[in-house]
């Protein structure tokens, strides 16, 4: 089958795109890199430059290609800094996945695989369940669950068969470790590699549930195969709940160096996120998940070629008033 995986260039995108050419299937990539890195993109995809916000280059796309499946992955995945950036985290999340989905409608894509986020589910619902009714407090969280609500609309109306993901808080090879706004891990990594102390937002007690690239990426991979998940939406990643402070151990271990953290202002986040998996473990098959302390040491090793990545500032600040610390 032929399938076009956007944010193909990215972390997740990139790993989902080389399951399925390892699958023997034909993959189109598509990233715009603005978050991504070009060698990220496995070489025997067919790789385009561009924007899911860009209408007209996703038309001619769609009509050259004839899909079969849409994968979804491209988004700026930035659940904190979408307080501050809200247009641009409407246009890109929200209005280029509506773009795909008019798009698979119209050339009758077999189905829309999407990466939506446990950001939808909001505080206090714990563990978060897919039977949850969603309330996201980010505007990140926000654009997800819009995206989620019109897929079930489409296919209420047109047909449109869709699998959503809610992947949570997931690290491994390839992950941009310069982009200071999000992804824990990449974030310590780096600061490591610059020599200097981590930094953690408060106390460091927020827990999270910190999951492998492999165990995702492959069951997002293989999920079009699976006719009895149209149509359903599941949690994906791991189960065991860490805190940050835990996290901040784990990482200076791996990375050989004494731990060393300065704490920030706490900034206004989800306390403490993780999820019930029962529900995807009955659709699909899993494997046990990889363990954190050797997830963090086998992205550690590439961490320690790739080397130290430039931390740029975001370049669309939409709104400046209470800008978390080190923003």
């Amino acid at each position: 089958m032929k399938a076009l995986v956007t944010g193909a260039a990215g972390f997740l995108g990139s790993h989902v795109a080389e399951w399925l050419i390892r699958d023997g299937n034909d993959v189109v990539a598509l990233d715009d890199l603005s978050g991504g890195y070009i060698e990220n993109v496995p070489s025997e995809a067919k790789w385009v430059c561009g924007s899911i916000t860009d209408y007209a280059l996703l038309e001619d796309l769609f009509e050259r290609e004839k899909f079969d499946y849409v994968f979804h992955l491209a988004a700026y995945a930035a659940e904190g800094l979408s307080h501050f950036i809200r247009r641009y985290n409407y246009e890109t999340n929200l209005v280029g996945s509506i773009n795909l989905i008019n798009l698979s409608v119209n050339h009758k894509i077999k189905c829309y695989i999407f990466t939506s986020s446990i950001a939808v589910y909001g505080a206090n619902q714990l563990p978060m369940t897919e039977d949850l009714i969603p309330r996201p407090e980010d505007p990140y969280g926000i654009a997800k669950y819009a995206v989620e609500l019109d897929l079930e609309a489409a296919c209420h109306q047109f047909g449109l068969n869709y699998i959503i993901f809610r992947p949570h808080n997931v690290y491994g090879e390839r992950q941009n470790i310069g982009d200071k706004y999000r992804n824990v891990i990449g974030i310590f990594m780096n600061q490591i590699l610059a020599g200097k102390p981590l930094t953690t937002f408060g106390d460091g007690t927020q827990t999270r549930a910190f999951s492998y690239i492999d165990d995702v990426a492959t069951v997002i991979a293989r999920s079009y195969k699976n006719s009895r998940a149209f149509g359903e939406i599941f949690n994906i990643g791991a189960d065991q709940v860490y805190s940050i402070n835990q996290l901040a151990a784990v990482v200076a271990d791996a990375m050989g160096v004494p731990l060393e953290v300065i704490h920030l202002k706490q900034r206004n986040e989800v306390k403490h996120a993780f999820a019930s998996h029962k529900k995807v473990k009955v659709f699909f098959e899993t494997s046990d998940p990889v363990t954190l302390q050797y997830g963090v040491q086998r992205m550690a090793a590439w961490v320690k070629k790739t080397g130290v990545r430039k931390t740029q500032n975001f370049s669309n600040i939409e709104i400046y008033e209470q800008m978390p610390e080190g923003w």
